[in-house]
């Protein structure tokens, strides 16, 4: 059983892997963003191919969708919420993406995220 004290540390800790995400989506930094998926993720992703198996093809979609923003992307996580036990943490918020199409298209919408993860909680 985590102490309270060390669930506050964890959490905290969650929290600045999750931040760390969520800015190498905002800068498009495609190595970076994968070094927080392990290679055998498999992924529901909101554009096609919808079931994603391994970090190799999770990172096409990627790849493909940074190449269809100008710019950086304006990606906000709200609501997030944390659920740990001594081996691994549960995340999920809403992700509000901001941002333009080459040509100059506003783009504007939510989109469900979760994310798990082992952790050294124990």
């Amino acid at each position: 059983m985590l102490t309270t004290e060390r669930r506050i540390r964890d959490d905290s800790s969650v929290r600045d892997r999750v931040a760390s995400l969520a800015q190498a989506i905002r800068e498009k930094d495609i190595e970076f963003l994968m070094t927080h998926y392990a290679p055998d993720v498999f992924v529901y992703d909101v554009m096609p191919p919808l079931d994603v198996h391994g970090a190799e093809d999770y990172r096409k979609n990627f790849e493909r969708w940074f190449a269809s923003m100008q710019g950086p992307i304006d990606y906000e996580m709200n609501d997030l919420h944390i659920s740990m036990s001594e081996s691994h943490a549960f995340c999920f918020c809403l992700g509000h993406v901001k941002g333009m199409r080459p040509g100059g298209e506003k783009v504007d919408y939510w989109v469900r995220d979760w994310f798990f993860s082992t952790c050294s909680c124990a």
